[in-house]
């Protein structure tokens, strides 16, 4: 059995997936990250853990054979809740949680639950890796000090800096409630004062042809081009934006691929842009990033790989 740890509110990817399994005979469980509360009965015991949901379905540690952290959320709180207690709740709560997935490290993850959060907790660091396996990546400052940020804008910026949260408040491709990257010029930087209460990152900003989405699954790629060069993120923006199949030069590739096998990921959505001087500019790469709209508009397989991968590690795992 694939263990699919997700949230209430996904749907496309996750139904492909599914429908996947199914073809293949391979049975699933998909538990909702969110719902991981007193919602269902879970009970952890020292070698094995069994939980059954709110539909009345169970599933116990000893049947999983693989794991697909496709996404987790914060859980849910009650609302009739006594305000006094939500804290202890929610600590309780994602401390449980934390011990079911922790459970299951000796069997195939996609991708390994430590390492992952370790990766995408941590954008300096990823910034250092795509460089050490030869990528260009901008000029990076992370920080809440006024003083060094303005040096930072006059000594590496050319009068325009991008300024984005190491997070976002939603990771949907479509935008809702995302929280935008903001541009700096020198009429702006004069308000920079109030950074102390929001630390952000902070690169120069660069002049670019386009925008890549690259998602990268054991050492294969699918690349996706999005037809901006105007705005500094697409998905907060207005226009007349598509996608279309984009083939990496060979030396990015395997720039990706070492920095990605180094990371320990086996999956993850990169975003690169191409920029007018025509170098290819790392910027990030997300685990748990989104790429429902390159299946769904250039036909890519990506789910029925991942299903693929699990099945075949899980195989070799017997």
């Amino acid at each position: 059995m694939i263990l699919c740890i997700t949230h209430s509110r996904d749907f496309y990817n996750i139904d492909i997936f599914f429908e996947y399994l199914k073809g293949k005979n391979t049975p699933y469980f998909r538990l909702n990250s969110d719902q991981l509360n007193h919602s269902q009965k879970i009970s952890i015991g020292q070698n094995s853990f069994e939980i059954t949901d709110d539909s009345g379905n169970t599933v116990k540690s000893e049947d999983i054979k693989a794991v697909w952290h496709r996404k987790s959320w914060q859980i849910n709180i009650p609302e009739e809740l006594d305000e006094a207690y939500k804290n202890i709740f929610l600590k309780e709560y994602s401390t449980l949680r934390y011990n079911l997935f922790t459970a299951l490290e000796h069997v195939p993850w996609i991708n390994p639950f430590e390492i992952e959060n370790k990766i995408d907790g941590n954008k300096m660091l990823q910034l250092n890796l795509a460089e050490k396996n030869g990528l260009t990546v901008p000029e990076t400052l992370f920080s809440n000090d006024a003083d060094a940020i303005t040096a930072f804008f006059h000594s590496h910026c050319n009068g325009k800096m991008v300024a984005k949260l190491h997070g976002v408040i939603s990771k949907s491709m479509g935008g809702e409630n995302f929280l935008s990257t903001q541009i700096i010029d020198k009429d702006s930087i004069e308000g920079i004062a109030d950074i102390e209460y929001c630390p952000m990152i902070f690169q120069p900003y660069i002049d670019k042809e386009y925008e890549l989405r690259i998602v990268y699954l054991d050492g294969e790629f699918f690349t996706g081009k999005i037809n901006n060069s105007e705005n500094a993120d697409w998905r907060i923006a207005h226009g007349n934006y598509f996608w279309s199949e984009y083939h990496l030069p060979e030396k990015i590739q395997e720039g990706l691929t070492a920095m990605m096998k180094e990371m320990g990921l086996y999956i993850g959505a990169i975003d690169m842009i191409r920029g007018k001087d025509g170098k290819y500019y790392f910027l990030e790469v997300n685990p748990q990033g989104e790429w429902g709209m390159l299946q769904k508009d250039l036909n890519f397989p990506i789910a029925q790989r991942i299903a693929d991968n699990l099945i075949k590690r899980m195989k070799t795992n017997e």
